[in-house]
């Protein structure tokens, strides 16, 4: 049986009856732990003798989504906790402690948005200087197409999109542009801090959508890092040091 499946399982036997009740927020535990999993794996750190990953995760939710959690969130963390430790494991990674998991609320995030941050606390044993690593960003994620958001009328009216870079307007056309210093993406960013291919700009029915392209300084959209955003008329984007204002005709 699959780490994830098992996690699935024993959240569903944590209250009896409650699971479907409980879980009718956009934030499912599995994609916690699916997220979780990933973002200790993009933040390793390379000691002299091992591979250490983060112990210490984070997890912001919106209040409503944080309420669904709530008389039963002692155990939901002890399961994350036990599925990062056992994926830790697996795949040989190196743990100062075992895994801690926080939860707490942030008033910005939507229904179905969750943000996620990863820290390595502590001093590995026998290392003679802690390992370095960039930590402390907050990497926030979207529910997928299969759990959309409730409808924002506002982002999803028919109209032309458009993103405005150093005061010019550029009008968002067919289903997909790439934005990066290559010459060859539809949105060129004139940057050494943007990526040859940093992030795409992607239509979802009459809204649209930024995801980062696996770029080495991200995406933040207001001032947060995400990975994939549902853009609102007025966001920011940053892509480097170059800002990007989104907005709907």
């Amino acid at each position: 049986m699959s780490l994830l499946r098992s996690l699935e399982e024993k959240i569903e036997g944590l209250v009896e009856g409650a699971f479907s009740r409980a879980f009718k927020t956009h934030v499912q535990p599995v994609e916690l732990a699916r997220k979780l999993a990933k973002e200790m794996e993009e933040h390793k750190t390379v000691s002299v003798s091992r591979v250490y990953v983060p112990n210490h995760y984070v997890v912001f939710l919106s209040s409503d989504d944080r309420e669904q959690f709530q008389s039963y969130e002692v155990a939901l963390k002890k399961e994350l906790s036990d599925y990062l430790l056992e994926r830790a494991r697996g795949e040989g990674l190196a743990l100062v402690t075992r895994p801690q998991i926080e939860f707490k609320t942030d008033e910005r995030l939507a229904l179905g948005e969750f943000g996620i941050q990863a820290q390595l606390l502590g001093q590995p044993e026998g290392e003679k200087e802690p390992p370095q690593a960039d930590y402390g960003h907050t990497m926030v994620y979207t529910p997928d197409k299969a759990t959309p958001p409730p409808r924002d009328f506002m982002s999803e009216r028919r109209g032309r999109g458009y993103v405005i870079i150093d005061g010019k307007k550029n009008v968002l056309a067919g289903e997909r542009l790439a934005i990066g210093r290559s010459r060859e993406c539809e949105l060129v960013v004139d940057d050494p801090n943007v990526s040859r291919r940093h992030a795409e700009l992607r239509r979802e029915g009459e809204a649209w959508v930024v995801a980062d392209l696996a770029s080495t300084n991200g995406v933040k959209v207001n001032g947060r890092r995400v990975a994939e955003h549902r853009l609102q008329p007025g966001d920011e984007i940053t892509v480097g040091l170059e800002k990007l204002h989104f907005e709907v005709e």
